[in-house]
């Protein structure tokens, strides 16, 4: 065994998390986790937070804006936690929700954060959203830790929204900002195999990713008529025809494949980690293959955390479709909160 790999092995540990016999299979997992009947259900059980939340915009430098929802506790706090959705989420996400009421629960501060044209905001900004803007969350994640004036400050994110928060602990140094710990479930790792995967595994999750994607290009569209190459869409008909469309109009990179690589997080993206990360990630997931966790780097600020069993962002523990993944997130900050480890 190479030096490199008994490192990360010694960073890795696999969990005794097990759902229910019924809600094994993983397929299952990531799909009940969204369903019409769970979000309706957890929005109800948070009633009570919603209803202290309010919207902030914030200026995140270069006049980008983004918004996002601040719920403040009452009467003192463990901290601020900013959460980040995944692509094609929102602030509003039953995850977000679910995760932010009960991290509010524990007595933090949140602030669920929209990325660029995400939610109710393509109106904010003229350029489209791609995963590569790093620049304008870093931006966000330090306007909220000096408009709020935050003592101690904890990122989360799920999915596509993981996989930026990794890559703001990667840059919090260099952009001089203190962060205490960051939780990933479910991040994304490798962009170019993760959209094979989505080209060619099971239809219904390509598919939910274009019928979205192709709805928020034409509330851009509307917002911004003059935006180049958003006219007829209907003749791109792949996530990956899609992408190599946009990638060189509308990210800075030559062609798709080099856009995808430039938001990876496998290779030496982490390798410098200042902050503690904690990565959340089941080898069941249906679009983020377990084997390119082998391709992280050796850090002894990354510690993953893998399950047998969870799908992409499920985690279901039982038939009420409680979330292992959001008790987890929500304990691991308590004790970072508290001063201790992992």
């Amino acid at each position: 065994m190479s030096a490199t790999l008994s490192a990360w092995t010694r960073r890795s540990r696999e969990t005794g998390f097990t759902p229910h016999v019924l809600m094994k299979n993983a397929h299952i997992q990531s799909i009940a986790a969204g369903i019409k009947l769970r979000r309706l259900w957890i929005r109800h059980r948070a009633r009570h937070f919603l209803a202290r939340s309010r919207t902030i915009i914030l200026d995140c430098g270069n006049d980008v804006r983004l918004q996002g929802t601040h719920t403040p506790q009452t009467d003192g706090s463990r901290g601020m936690v900013i959460l980040i959705h995944g692509w094609e989420g929102s602030s509003e996400s039953t995850y977000m929700i679910s995760s932010a009421a009960r991290l509010y629960d524990r007595g933090f501060d949140i602030f669920r954060l929209n990325l660029r044209d995400h939610g109710p905001t393509h109106h904010l900004n003229p350029g489209l959203f791609h995963s590569c803007r790093i620049e304008e969350v870093i931006g966000a994640v330090k306007a909220v830790q000096e408009r709020f004036f935050c003592r101690r400050l904890f990122v989360g994110g799920f999915s596509l929204g993981g996989n930026f928060a990794l890559r703001i602990a990667a840059g919090a140094a260099e952009a001089n900002m203190s962060i205490d710990r960051v939780v990933a479930v479910s991040p994304v790792l490798n962009p170019l195999r993760t959209m094979a995967v989505l080209e060619n595994g099971l239809r219904i999750y390509h598919d939910y990713f274009m019928k979205k994607w192709r709805r928020s290009l034409e509330i851009k569209r509307r917002c911004f008529p003059e935006t180049e190459g958003l006219d007829n869409l209907s003749r791109l008909r792949t996530l990956w025809e899609m992408t190599a469309y946009f990638a060189p109009r509308h990210t800075g990179f030559p062609d798709a494949r080099t856009y995808l690589n430039g938001y990876a997080l496998t290779g030496d993206a982490l390798r410098e980690l200042t902050v503690h990360c904690h990565l959340i990630a089941s080898e069941d997931d249906p679009m983020i293959p377990a084997k390119d966790l082998h391709g992280l780097p050796a850090s002894d600020r990354l510690l993953i955390e893998r399950t047998r069993y969870g799908g992409h962002c499920g985690f279901l523990q039982n038939l009420s479709m409680d979330s292992w993944a959001v008790t987890r997130m929500a304990d691991i900050f308590t004790l970072s909160a508290s001063g201790q480890g992992y």
